[in-house]
């Protein structure tokens, strides 16, 4: 072996040895912020109602929704007060490819109020992977992304748009902790046909609403908004976003969708840009 070919080698040992290093460091840094975002989120929770589901419940609600709810909750179920659901599958860090890091994340809702924290390692290489942590919380949402959980690549906080976006993206995932849909518990339906409601919520000065659909057997498939704000170049912009769901499957007495893929729905064609599926479900009842 040539004295060049050494030298080159052993470069390459010590800048993986640094990485490996450096991964360990920011992993670890990393998950003491997810953690006090969790804390401040189950923090931030106040008293629930110790009730439980009865169809009687579901009178005023458009046929469709009352159908669902009838479907994927069982006379007497307990309201979810919190949630922590695990997740994998591919997303797309850049817009002109389709889906294909990995990812593995860990979610925690709250309900009320409405709250989550999203915590996502994305594989890019072997020994190289990015952390990702979406949360929403009191109105106020922020975006944290980080290459080995030390060299920022994107943060964003506190802005409407941000917090517009966020809440939107939890109204859609309470297909995962579905008596939050129930009468009472902050979302208001309204009928548009016997395929489709529009679902609204409002948190600390945000109201959003999505369009839910749903299928033949009466599950949430698709929900859909014209407008979620996304940025580009720096700025903000309005575009169509939604969501599929599908597999639905009973955890602790709950029907949900196991699989999903979200959405962005562009000028040029439709942009899936994450698709995963549910890998553990565990919920905390106010019973």
């Amino acid at each position: 072996m040539g004295r060049k070919l050494k030298i080159v080698l052993l470069g390459l040992g010590i800048i993986i040895v640094a990485l490996v290093a450096a991964s360990r460091i920011g992993s670890a840094l990393w998950k003491k912020a997810t953690v006090r975002a969790v804390a401040a989120l189950h923090q931030a929770m106040t008293p629930g109602e110790e009730k439980v589901f009865t169809g009687q419940e579901l009178a005023t609600l458009p046929a469709p929704v009352a159908r669902y709810l009838r479907l994927v909750l069982r006379e007497g179920q307990p309201l979810i007060r919190s949630a922590r659901i695990v997740q994998e599958g591919e997303l797309s860090l850049r817009q002109t490819v389709r889906p294909k890091n990995p990812f593995t994340a860990l979610q925690e809702f709250t309900v009320p109020p409405a709250g989550f924290v999203w915590d996502a390692r994305v594989r890019m290489l072997p020994i190289l992977s990015a952390r990702i942590r979406d949360s929403y919380l009191a109105g106020r949402a922020s975006i944290s992304g980080k290459l080995i959980g030390l060299i920022p690549v994107v943060s964003s906080s506190g802005t409407p748009e941000l917090a517009q976006g966020a809440l939107q993206r939890y109204l859609c995932e309470t297909v995962w902790i579905p008596t939050a849909f129930l009468p009472g518990q902050g979302v208001a339906w309204s009928a548009i046909d016997h395929r489709r409601a529009l679902a609204t919520v409002t948190d600390s000065g945000t109201t959003v609403s999505l369009e839910f659909r749903f299928n033949d057997r009466g599950e949430v498939a698709e929900v859909f908004t014209p407008g979620r704000y996304r940025q580009v170049g720096g700025q903000y912009v309005l575009t169509a976003w939604g969501g599929r769901v599908w597999n639905y499957q009973e955890r602790q007495g709950v029907r949900i969708p196991i699989e999903f893929v979200v959405v962005w729905h562009l000028r040029e064609g439709d942009f899936d840009w994450l698709k995963g599926r549910v890998t553990e479900v565990s919920y905390e009842f106010e019973l």
